[in-house]
């Protein structure tokens, strides 16, 4: 399987105010892919608030939880914490990762069901987060 590289031009911000108007300004055969994501996001976390921060579709459950965003040729999917991509990194083993941030192209779309596994991972370190910060 050849791996997924990132492109690394400088960040072109697509201006939304929601996520619906950031998709319908991003290519169509990337806006495909990230409405796939955005569905397997929202079936992981239906409690999740869909917001644009930082200039990029965001979901927020007891804090950030996930993002993602289009560049150019590729999306990425960034998960906030990177300890959770090390409980995943087999299945991710054909995507290039940096940081937080799952790259992928239409190409090579990441698994719904890995994005769903990822989602609620996610959501179980926030919950975890939140009760700590409660004591």
């Amino acid at each position: 399987m050849k791996k997924v590289k990132a492109d690394r031009p400088a960040k072109k911000s697509v201006p939304a105010n929601d996520v619906d108007a950031y998709l319908a300004a991003v290519p169509k055969e990337l806006r495909t892919v990230l409405e796939d994501l955005r569905k397997a996001i929202k079936a992981a976390a239906p409690k999740a608030e869909e917001v644009i921060s930082y200039q990029i579709p965001t979901y927020k459950y007891h804090g950030p939880l996930v993002h993602f965003m289009a560049r150019e040729r590729q999306c990425s999917f960034i998960t906030v914490n990177k300890e959770v991509l090390k409980e995943f990194k087999n299945e991710l083993a054909g995507f290039d990762i940096s940081g937080t941030t799952i790259h992928f192209t239409a190409e090579h779309p990441l698994p719904a069901a890995l994005v769903k596994k990822i989602v609620k991972a996610r959501i179980a370190e926030n919950k975890a987060q939140a009760k700590l910060k409660q004591k």
